[in-house]
């Protein structure tokens, strides 16, 4: 807190008084307080974890800067302004980090000598605000403090042009140990040490690997991932490290992914999959930071962040000879481990309701509740696909269901009805839905969109089943390597059939072949 400016900006104040203003560091709503020209001079510590800032490298700056709003929109700047209160103002706004921010604002103006001085603002977040009485508030319509400008269209896009789909705000979990796991991954994405994410198959460690790189500096550039468990040992070398050209039949020189990747972040998905032969020339790429392509002579100065995980205990694989011992030293220099679905007991109804809210959207339902039968079967049973495969479950049911609203244990996947119970009760997540056991079905209130929202599905049921379908055919050739009669015969179709869908989708066969 810089005392001297404020002590300018509240000079008609008797300076007995601003022995308090260190109270307001522990107000349970956020304050900020800036000059009368919008400069920043204090924010306590509620608002400095919303916003993820620190005084000291934000302070004297506009708050349209910080804030990225124009002056217009900016509470403070209206109360500068227009010199009037500005009361209960519901906002949403991203912070410097991509986080989104629903608030309510009241600021006021701060005179002296019947002049504006500064501003002192109260900032309740929606998720403080909605643990308290509502009643209290009388909200208006909710406006965007940065509707989409340069900055919020350029994240848009970087995110869909890098090669990603998710951020930490995709992320839906309250459970104290996915939570750590959470702030984890957020600590170690700015530091360029290799992290190795580690849970069972279907728990999110994709989701985790492009949310790091996403919240990291090398977000404006490439995001690659390959399946180690995939490709064979012959073919990963190449696809890994690149290929000299004369280095065998038929080679040409060609970047690998090491290359491609270099300024961005490489996943190495089921690490512990990984042939010994090439986990030794991996362990030479990191420790070297030089890459050398297969049949090359010449090594290659790479800058990337290697992302990698596992789906078994690495200890485990490394005791059993699968594993270097000093490979998993230096790729899990961060090491994370992602809890599975069955001990993350509070975190199925919000992931219910964000899959039900998803594929509603989709299929163009207005499903909104499952009953507790149902429920209680979700809360018992394994989970061996995890999150993963709950939306599997659900979205099968969903198109069970036909024209009700309630999903109910005839609409569930055959395979999920005859598995027996796995989990004792003591061990069960508890119900919190008050509800439940009176209505016998769980409803799901999903969150409300503002008016200008478009909540019409963005795609059609048919170009939802095109891009299913092109997608489908990408992975067929990919794993054939560009063979199109391999890629039917996997998909169980004619060639005749495929090549008539490749064409139909412009799809280029030759790209897959190595």
């Amino acid at each position: 807190m810089d005392k001297t400016v404020i002590k300018n900006i509240l000079s008609d104040i008797d300076p007995g008084l601003l022995m308090f203003l260190p109270i307001l560091d522990d107000f349970h709503q956020g304050v900020i307080i800036s000059d009368k020209e919008g400069r920043l001079v204090y924010f306590n510590k509620i608002q400095a974890q919303i916003d993820d800032l620190d005084l000291a490298t934000v302070h004297g700056k506009p708050v349209t800067t910080i804030y990225r709003v124009d002056e217009g929109v900016s509470p403070t700047m209206q109360c500068i302004k227009t010199g009037k209160s500005i009361k209960n103002d519901a906002c949403f706004y991203r912070t410097h980090l991509g986080k989104l921010v629903n608030s309510v604002h009241n600021v006021f103006p701060i005179h002296s000598n019947g002049k504006l001085t500064g501003t002192i603002s109260f900032i309740w977040e929606y998720n403080a605000l909605k643990q308290n009485d509502k009643k209290a508030f009388r909200i208006g319509k909710q406006k965007n403090l940065n509707p989409m400008g340069p900055h919020d269209h350029q994240r848009t896009q970087e995110i869909k042009g890098n090669g990603t789909r998710f951020c930490f705000d995709n992320i839906i979990g309250s459970d104290p140990e996915f939570l750590k796991s959470v702030q984890s991954a957020r600590m170690a994405s700015e530091s360029p040490s290799p992290i190795m994410l580690c849970g069972e198959t279907g728990c999110g460690k994709e989701l985790f690997a492009q949310s790091i790189h996403n919240n990291s500096k090398r977000r404006f550039n490439r995001y690659l991932a390959i399946n180690c468990a995939a490709i064979p040992e012959n073919l990963l070398e190449g696809i890994l490290f690149g290929t000299a050209k004369g280095s065998f039949t038929g080679a040409l020189d060609k970047a690998g992914l090491f290359e491609n990747a270099n300024g961005g972040t490489l996943l190495l998905d089921e690490i512990n999959s990984m042939p010994m032969g090439l986990q030794a020339k991996l362990l030479r790429v990191l420790q070297e930071k030089k890459v050398r392509r297969v049949g090359a002579l010449n090594e290659i100065d790479i800058d990337l962040k290697i992302i990698s995980t596992t789906n078994e205990n690495p200890e485990t694989v490394c005791m059993e000879g699968r594993m270097r011992r000093d490979l998993l030293y230096r790729l899990g220099v961060v090491f994370i481990r992602i809890p599975p679905l069955r001990d993350r007991k509070n975190d199925f109804e919000n992931l219910i309701c964000h899959f039900l809210e998803k594929h509603n959207r989709a299929l163009n339902k207005k499903i909104n509740s499952i009953s507790s039968e149902v429920m209680n079967l979700f809360t018992t049973y394994h989970w061996p696909g995890n999150v993963r495969e709950l939306e599997h479950v659900i979205e099968s049911s969903m198109n069970m269901i036909g024209k009700k609203d309630t999903i109910s244990m005839e609409h569930l996947s055959a395979h999920i009805g005859t598995i027996p119970i796995a989990i004792p009760p003591q061990h069960r997540p508890a119900m919190t839905n008050p509800q439940a056991p009176a209505a016998g079905r769980i409803n799901f209130v999903f969150p409300r969109k503002h008016k200008n929202e478009d909540t019409r599905p963005k795609k059609t049921l048919a170009e939802i089943q095109n891009q299913n379908e092109s997608e489908t055919i990408q992975l067929a050739l990919r794993a054939s390597q560009g063979n199109v009669a391999k890629a039917a015969r996997d998909l169980g179709t004619s060639p005749q059939l495929l090549h008539h869908k490749i064409k139909k989708h412009k799809i280029d066969s030759a790209a897959f072949k190595i």
